[in-house]
């Protein structure tokens, strides 16, 4: 009897361990990562009939209401672009040029996927808030005080992420997203 207790145990426990790893996987995923452009990365299947299970979970979890790949690419970033992770506490220059696409906007989120709440109630820059003249070389700043021009607060002092969507996406935007340029992530300095 003893030895059927153990077996039962450790069956438990089994089911215990791989039910947590597969959450802890789907949870720490970007909208995937099989193509990476800088610290962005994200899935060529997301949005298509080809999505494998963990893609499917992903944009169940962290990608509510993903439009299919013709008409949304998805993009997310955890890392500046020397591969630091995105701190509240930090200042941020994201710096780009023309994305290949009708509009695009980035947003922060907390690393569950939330908005992270700010007196501001800004959370994201859209391609319709850069300035006519400066479609080809813009920046957006990141961090946790108020700055002039384009800006996201940061809301906290906590990890977050980025997410760049770009409707509508045209030429190697939407052939092959492996061999486009997207925004830079520079760290600028850092509160203690």
């Amino acid at each position: 009897m003893k030895t059927v207790f153990t077996w039962l145990g450790l069956i438990v426990l089994g089911l215990a361990l791989g039910i947590g790893l597969a959450v802890w996987q789907i949870r720490s995923s970007g909208l995937g990562n099989d193509v990476r452009v800088g610290p962005w990365s994200t899935g060529r299947d997301v949005g298509t009939a080809n999505a494998d299970i963990k893609t499917r979970a992903i944009v169940a979890l962290r990608g509510l209401l993903a439009l299919p790949a013709r008409e949304a690419r998805y993009f997310t970033a955890a890392t500046d672009s020397a591969g630091a992770p995105l701190s509240g506490k930090c200042r941020y220059a994201l710096s780009g040029g023309a994305i290949e696409a009708r509009w695009w906007s980035v947003t922060l989120y907390d690393r569950g996927g939330w908005l992270i709440a700010n007196r501001w109630n800004r959370h994201s820059v859209g391609s319709a808030r850069i300035p006519a003249g400066e479609t080809d070389k813009w920046t957006v700043l990141i961090g946790p005080d108020e700055q002039p021009g384009l800006w996201i607060p940061t809301g906290g002092d906590g990890p977050f992420e980025l997410t760049l969507r770009a409707y509508r996406p045209q030429g190697l935007m939407a052939r092959d997203p492996a061999r486009i340029s997207l925004p830079t992530i520079t760290r600028r300095e850092c509160r203690p």
